[in-house]
């Protein structure tokens, strides 16, 4: 889901803004000493030389746009910056008297980097600025300019600990006793261990110095103002705590005999004959690997349970029945806490409901995928039509359009229109209850336990769409969201209160409270009528337990109406409204950066504390109720929001561990999870940022990190960005050996497949997307899994925000490609028909959503439909009739037929070795256990000739020419733009090749 920064300013802040003094960072050094020694007093003339971070940039050139203290700006761009040393560009200014400068930075071609729209402040002497981050060192000093000499005599080693300060770069500022204080900021620490920084210091002749600790950037513990005295030896420093002659904190540590915590606050809450089991996560001298959970009662006896996170969903029980649980934590060595207190818990009846779905549990890489914006795709029932607070101002009332639309009804409906175009998969939008003012797109989740019902109808409910799309040997993927919640907080966490007056000015907007009303989206309150009332989420009076600041108080500003705003009165991460434990508190600043996994993307995205378990709980618990309705995968939006750490440790394993429970290890396998991690160049890694890499998150982690998630997730940041693009693990698993293709290795899998973002951003020329895909896939752990696409509901291709407009033959060359090179072909809803080409893809509110590449679909497919099977149409009336005969609907009918009577292009590795030819490969798949072995050479448009592939007999998949190898060459004329051929080894018996699949059409022929 395409997100817009807050306030994400590209130009720096005016200068007279800088001059009365706006952005200053650093504050004053404090004197350690209690005397003005400990500050050097400033020089007559200073100067700064600034050191800028280019790693995570791509500019051409850098240059440093400041202004002096009190003084002006240079002229734009500024003046240009130096090569210093490897990722790092620097500048010497002169400040005059000045004791700092505001501070941007740009390419000189318009793309600026100014703090988010805050400037930097720096102060004098030597700066580094760092994604955001200022500190004080040289990152080009070797050892030879270490501040200190060889030790003459006594020695003081200091361990200081950063686990709890979070600096990134730490300086001991030091007084040896009856000596002289170092400058400010002192020297240089070193990393020694996590968490742990070091630096030795010559004393001389003394015995002991007074120390402080900073960050270069005007923080400092200096021991609540008394200074630290460290003596000669080693020394540890941690939370304000010194230990002489400590222990080396950094030494290997002895063996793990210390068993976790024993879980505390054990709750179990009965829903018919399901338990919901939740508990506080326990704590351990090395980290909790897993929580044992014992269940008692029943005629089934006692039951133990493994479970990797910290709520446990027990469903199937027998009714009225009273059940016991406890809790036992593990480490990594396996020493096990005492049982937690009991929990207990009394089942009900059993609920009528729909049957629950299973799973169709097959390879999902045989399976083409359709995405649908649900609400946007065909209204099978007007009576859950809503157009929100938006349907007037949008124009979507003039065009009779709310923005709820479509709906399970429609889709179950369509679902043999979908099958007809031969796609076996069906990608919906998130389905949980939203709540904000424009919320058809799923992306706003309030309630994440309940189905939306602007989405549900009698008889096609979420469970029945997923029934009868089974029914018909089709899969459906459910987008979900872990990141974040509408703005209004997640019903069952935390949802918070606002400010709020229904005076002469805000009556309109503020509904009178109805206690007996409950938002579901759907129903209409009687007083307001409105189904997006707001009643229940404001008061005049200061809730019990406010944390927002200044509640209630007059801002000082008006709204566009004029009328006066409040503190409180809107969701805001940096206001105290939302509690830490449940949400991040920040603002999104570098998308590239750590804070973009750790701060809201934009006003209506409150971001979820993922590294916390109440929120970790709530996610989990409310993701196993559609696994259990038999869901045959997750898409993951905004994934890369999220810290792998978390990821990996958390969600991946339980999504695992519940579909295992519920439908065993091989459906479990089969699940499909695939994340959305944006990343919008067109290199191999995003901006050199590993971190922030599609491909990255496809793979476990490759070292322990700090048993607290938090803490974890700045370790595993730091240690990637350090280590870098080239010591990333790299993968054989897309490609053959030769002509061979080999088991893949799966061991290191995360859990987590990913969409293609590189050749999604390349697919405006399939070559140049064929080119940038391959060249990426040796960093994915298995790229055969890669979800391919043009354009979707975000993007188009080089980030453009218009839906593709490239031309039907380049839309035709582009499917060619997508169904016959690795990975899973994905066609966003309309694209067969070139529907809304050229669109802007969404503008908000601020437009008709029939103006868009959003817009309503259903007119389209009025009348109709039934299919034979995939990719056949057996009947069809009314308009869905002329929609399937669309040039690109026979194009892509066809290279569904092919694929799916072709295994190597569903499932097997490539190879380009010994061919010649733009796009042109050969893949294979072999499995010996059903007995399948797939062998066929493409080329798409191009002319291309193979050397070294098995002798025999090679049948055209499009045209069902035959040829025969017996020299180990194949040569194959051009088949022109959107054509291919698609030559496919005859291994005889079950493994003979189809011949032609299908009948031509306007381009495979």
């Amino acid at each position: 889901m395409k997100r817009s920064p807050h306030l994400r300013l590209r130009r720096p802040l005016a200068a007279a803004a800088a001059a009365a003094g706006l952005l200053s960072l650093l504050t004053a050094a404090p004197d350690p000493a209690g005397s003005s020694s400990a500050v050097p007093v400033a020089a007559a003339e200073n100067t700064a030389t600034v050191f800028y971070y280019t790693k995570t940039r791509d500019w051409s050139a850098y240059n440093l746009h400041y202004a002096p203290d009190g003084g002006a700006w240079t002229a734009v761009p500024g003046v240009r910056m130096e090569a210093a040393c490897t990722d790092w560009v620097k500048k010497t200014v002169s400040l005059g008297s000045s004791q700092g400068l505001a501070a941007t930075f740009t390419d000189g071609s318009g793309v600026w980097d100014n703090n988010s729209g805050k400037n930097y402040a720096l102060g004098t002497g030597t700066i580094t600025v760092r994604d955001g981050v200022v500190a004080h060192s040289d990152p080009c000093a070797g050892t030879g300019t270490d501040p200190d000499p060889s030790p003459s005599g006594n020695t003081a080693s200091v361990y200081y600990s950063t686990a709890t300060v979070g600096w990134s770069t730490t300086n001991l500022h030091y007084q040896p006793a009856g000596g002289s204080w170092t400058a400010v900021p002192g020297v240089g620490m070193e990393a020694a261990c996590t968490g742990w920084v070091k630096r030795s210091v010559d004393l001389g002749t003394a015995t002991d110095m007074q120390a402080a600790f900073n960050n270069g950037n005007g923080v400092w513990d200096n021991n609540n103002g008394g200074n630290y005295t460290l003596s000669a030896g080693v020394s540890t420093v941690k939370d304000r705590t010194v230990t002489k002659d400590d222990a080396d904190p950094c030494a290997a540590e002895p063996a793990d005999t210390e068993a976790p915590t024993v879980p505390k606050a054990v709750k179990a809450d009965a829903d018919g004959v399901s338990v919901v089991l939740t508990w506080e996560p326990s704590t351990d001298n090395r980290g909790v690997t897993k929580y044992q959970v014992t269940r008692t009662g029943g005629s089934k006896g006692v039951m133990v349970s493994d479970v990797g996170s910290t709520v446990f969903a027990d469903s199937g029980l027998e009714e009225r029945t009273a059940y016991s649980y406890t809790v036992k934590a593990v480490d990594a060595a396996g020493n096990t806490s005492a049982a937690s207190a009991a929990a207990k818990a009394t089942t009900g009846t059993r609920p009528p409901a729909a049957t629950q779905g299973t799973p169709l549990g097959t390879d999902p890489r045989k399976d083409p995928i359709y995405f649908v914006l649900t609400a946007r795709f065909d209204d099978g029932d007007s009576s859950n039509n809503r157009g929100g607070s938006q349907d007037v101002k949008s124009g979507n009332a003039a065009n009779d359009d709310p923005m709820f639309r479509g709906d399970f009804k429609g889709l179950v409906n369509k679902l043999d229109y979908i099958k007809g175009l031969g796609f076996s998969a069906v990608w919906i939008t998130p389905v949980v209850l939203n709540r904000s003012d424009y919320d058809y797109h799923g992306y706003h989740g309030y309630d994440f336990y309940k189905v939306d019902g602007r989405l549900e109808s009698a008889g096609a409910s979420y469970q029945d769409l997923i029934n009868a799309a089974h029914a018909k040997g089709m899969k459906i993927y459910q987008d979900v969201v872990y990141n974040h919640s509408s703005r209004w907080g997640a019903k069952g966490l935390y949802t918070p209160t606002v400010y709020g007056v229904r005076d002469d000015q805000w009556s309109w907007y503020y509904d009178e409270r109805n206690e007996g009303f409950e938002y579901d989206g759907v129903s209409v309150e009687t007083k307001s009528g409105k189904s997006y009332y707001n009643g229940d989420l404001w008061s005049t009076a200061e809730p019990s337990g406010n944390t927002c600041l200044d509640w209630g108080k007059p801002t000082g500003s008006t709204s566009a109406e004029g009328y006066r705003i409040y503190n409180c009165q809107w969701p805001n991460p940096t206001s105290g409204m939302f509690p830490k434990e449940y949400y991040h508190n920040c603002w999104l600043g570098n998308w590239e950066g750590e804070d973009s996994r750790s701060c809201w993307l934009h006003e209506d995205l409150a971001d979820f504390n993922t590294e916390s378990a109440p929120v970790q709980n709530y996610l989990i618990g409310a993701y196993d109720k559609y696994i259990d309705m038999g869901v045959d995968g997750f898409r993951i939006d905004t994934a890369v929001h999220i810290p792998r750490t978390t990821w990996n440790r958390r969600f991946l394993p339980a999504i695992q561990e519940r579909v295992t429970q519920q439908f065993g290890a091989e459906a479990a396998e089969n699940f499909f999870v695939f994340g959305e991690v944006g990343a919008f160049v067109n290199d191999k890694w995003n901006r050199g940022s590993v971190n922030h890499s599609a491909q990255f998150f496809t793979w476990k982690e490759r070292k322990e990190y700090d048993a607290d998630d938090t803490k974890a997730a700045l370790e595993m940041y730091d240690y990637e960005e350090k280590l870098g693009t080239g010591e990333q693990p790299t993968s054989s698993n897309a490609f053959l050996d030769g002509n061979a293709y080999h088991t893949p290795d799966h061991s290191e899998f995360s859990g987590m497949n990913v969409i293609d973002m590189r050749m999604h951003m390349n697919f405006g020329d399939a070559d140049n997307a064929y080119n940038n895909g391959k060249d990426s896939d040796d960093s994915y752990n298995d790229a055969t899994y890669n979800v391919v696409y043009v354009d979707s509901h975000d993007y188009g291709p080089n980030k453009s925000s218009e839906r593709y407009a490239g031309g039907t033959d380049a839309w035709a060359e582009n499917m060619a490609l997508m169904w016959t090179f690795r990975g899973i072909p994905t066609l966003y809803y309309g694209s067969e028909i070139e529907f809304q080409a050229g669109k802007q893809i969404d503008c908000g509110p601020s437009c008709p959503l029939a103006t868009t590449g959003r817009a309503y679909y259903g007119d389209h497919l009025a009348g109709t439909v039934e299919a034979s099977d995939f990719g056949k149409v057996s009947s069809a009336t009314g308009e869905v009739a002329d929609t399937l005969s669309k040039p690109l609907v026979k194009h892509v009918q066809r290279l569904n037929e092919i694929r799916r009577a072709v295994p190597a292009l569903q499932m097997g590795q490539y190879s380009t070795e010994g061919i010649t030819g733009r796009m042109a490969y050969k893949r294979r798949y072999t499995d010996a256990a059903s007995g399948v072995d797939s062998f066929a050479l493409v080329t798409v448009t191009g002319a291309a000739t193979y050397s070294g592939v098995p002798n025999g007999t090679y049948k055209d998949a499009v045209t069902g020419d035959t040829q025969v190898v017996a020299d180990g060459k194949l040569s194959v004329a051009a088949p022109g733009k959107g054509n291919m051929r698609i030559y496919v080894l005859d291994l005889g018996g079950s493994n003979a090749a189809p011949g032609k699949v299908g009948s031509a059409g306007p381009y495979l022929k």
